[in-house]
């Protein structure tokens, strides 16, 4: 049995609507299927969740919302009147619609949840119309239905464990099924969404409920490139990777899918498939739990600019029992999460996201390392780049760093930072934001000849 989820830009307009219909009728095992909200049918196009989010906070605003409203309508009937289907379909849409409107309750967040949801059900609903009409019997299940259980932290919420044993009898079901992705129910009844990623979610879930043979992603790209394409023309692709590589590379960049957003089939230890709705012969990617390191040394690498580094100087500081501790305390104290923090015997470095460390709070933090921790120095230094050069395979070769640093040197790259995982898997480096690309170059040069 395959889970099949398929993307905004996927089920964009009803020609990428007949591709799905293709794609999963050509394969029996693909059994459930896992939609989107459509995206944009072109660069300068809305997607209709951002046309939700904006009826939504006109009808917050307290303003008239009937031009808000016939947008989202209207995108769904000429999905309905290019796929032929039946007027009822889009009667039913807009009913749907008001219907959340009227019933909106006190809080605003869960009624933004409600109205943002209305994206992925109702695509559902309407690609469901979509396969019966081509002769394959499809059903729409509604996640509350199925026991999609959610936390009611709205916007963000998590699914419960007892959600599983009740999505599993899916499988159960003779119909394809068509389940819209992105949001389940509380307890008490009420529509909440996962967070970013969230179909990729639904979809994850939904595989490790009914312990899916594979979790396919389907989306634009014919595979994961080993490197970001906007930068480097060209980049191989990668055919295979783990699921701590693909970890690695989503960190500093890799955008394919939110690498968090599939955890549920990673502890299931589902191999998940990424692959094209426009070309859907491509053998894609596949995430896997192991591969062979010998297939290939260094699989990807990724960047991501928009870093900052905290250094911190004091002589002794390795005789000094907790400081690293209490430094650590401080940043959770203000809230902020750390990426790297590299050390020597007597420095110690801490490497943030320059989004968690504005100004204001950049001022409070060095005001209390200085307090606190007495160091001899403190430096804050910005715009810096993370670059990751990722592979399994690093782990049984030699000579991996040098060949990295010895590329960038080469390339007049200056490296602010180094560091190397335990499980050496990676090798992270630190540069400055304007060196980012330049390094990137020398990197695919050296790794993979482009």
């Amino acid at each position: 049995m395959k889970v099949v989820k398929f993307g905004g830009t996927s089920v964009a307009n009803a020609e990428q609507i007949s591709k799905i219909v293709k794609i999963v009728t050509a394969d029996a095992d693909r059994r459930i299927v896992v939609v989107s909200a459509p995206g944009k049918r072109n660069k300068a196009d809305t997607k209709v969740t951002d046309l939700l989010i904006a009826l939504a906070n006109t009808v917050i605003a307290g303003k008239d919302f009937e031009t808000d409203l016939m947008a989202v309508v209207n995108r769904y009937a000429e999905i309905q009147r290019d796929l032929k289907l039946p007027e009822a379909v889009i009667k039913t849409i807009e009913a749907d619609l008001r219907g959340r409107i009227k019933g909106r309750g006190k809080n605003d967040a869960q009624f933004m949840d409600a109205m943002k949801a209305a994206g992925e059900d109702c695509a559902a609903r309407a690609i469901a119309e979509a396969f019966t009409k081509a002769g394959f019997p499809a059903k729409y299940v509604n996640p509350g239905e199925a026991g999609m259980l959610l936390s009611d932290d709205f916007g963000n919420a998590q699914v419960l464990d007892e959600s599983y044993p009740k999505l599993a009898a899916l499988k159960n079901i003779k119909e394809i099924v068509i389940f819209p992705g992105f949001f389940g129910v509380t307890k008490a009844g009420d529509v909440a969404t996962f967070p970013r990623g969230g179909s990729d979610i639904t979809g994850a879930i939904l595989a490790a409920a009914v312990k899916a043979d594979v979790y396919e992603n389907f989306t634009d790209v014919d595979s994961v490139c080993s490197m970001d394409p906007r930068i480097i023309e060209n980049p191989p692709a990668i055919d295979c990777m783990t699921y701590r590589e693909m970890r690695e590379l989503s960190y500093a960049g890799f955008g394919v899918f939110h690498d968090e957003a599939i955890i549920p089939a990673v502890q299931a230890n589902i191999p998940i498939c990424i692959k094209n709705t426009n070309n859907p012969a491509a053998p894609g990617t596949m995430v896997v739990p192991k591969r062979a390191p010998s297939e290939r040394t260094v699989v990807g690498i990724s960047s991501a600019p928009g870093f900052c580094a905290v250094y911190i100087d004091k002589y002794m500081m390795n005789r000094e029992i907790g400081f690293g501790r209490r430094l650590l305390q401080i940043l959770e104290d203000e809230k902020i999460s750390f990426e790297h923090t590299p050390s020597g015997i007597d420095n110690m470095s801490v490497i943030l996201a320059s989004a968690n460390l504005p100004a204001a709070r950049e001022e409070k933090v060095v005001a209390r390392i200085k307090a606190e921790l007495k160091p001899d120095a403190v430096l804050v230094e910005h715009g810096l780049a993370l670059i990751m050069v990722v592979g399994e395979g690093m782990h049984y070769a030699v000579g991996m760093a040098a060949k990295a640093t010895q590329a960038m040197s080469a390339a007049g790259v200056n490296l602010e930072m180094i560091n190397q995982g335990a499980s050496e898997i990676s090798m992270m480096f630190a540069v400055k934001d304007a060196d980012r690309e330049k390094a990137l170059r020398a990197l695919g040069k050296a790794f993979f000849g482009i």
